[in-house]
């Protein structure tokens, strides 16, 4: 996943309260900052706004962590991100968690379908979200 570019980055500082008995970081918080990156995402391309406006948008489908490198307190994280596929009602979000020496801690993918909230059915991936998310990330899907 490192040789690919990441457009939207994240920085986070660790928080005490995220340590484990062993004195590290504790896998629990890996998720949290990857739901904090996956939001972060989300806000960047404009559909938590756009969820509040129509009652459509992603549900969380799978979430996966590969953990390189243990975090500490005291510390900074920069969380970046970028979509790894659009398909038909879903599509994939990864991240990787880095140090502050800029190492990656660990690598995340998120995959979210697409969903209206209002039928309680998935829904085709909207045609205006893969054009900002092209323009973002410089790519096409």
């Amino acid at each position: 996943m490192s040789e690919h570019f990441f457009p939207v980055k994240l920085p986070l500082r660790i928080d005490w309260s995220e340590l484990d008995y062993f004195g590290h970081v504790n896998n629990v918080s890996f998720f949290k900052y990857i739901q904090a990156a996956r939001v972060n995402y989300w806000d960047q391309i404009g559909l938590t706004q756009s969820h509040r406006e129509t009652n459509i948008g992603p549900m969380l489908a799978s979430c996966h962590c590969d953990f390189k490198k243990p975090l500490f307190y005291p510390g900074n994280i920069t969380i970046q991100s970028r979509v790894d596929y659009i398909k038909n009602t879903s599509f994939s979000i990864c991240h990787q968690i880095l140090n502050e020496e800029g190492e990656v801690a660990a690598e995340a993918r998120d995959v979210m379908v697409m969903f209206d909230f209002n039928t309680n059915a998935k829904t085709p991936f909207p045609a205006d979200l893969l054009r900002l998310i092209e323009k973002l990330e410089n790519k096409h899907f």
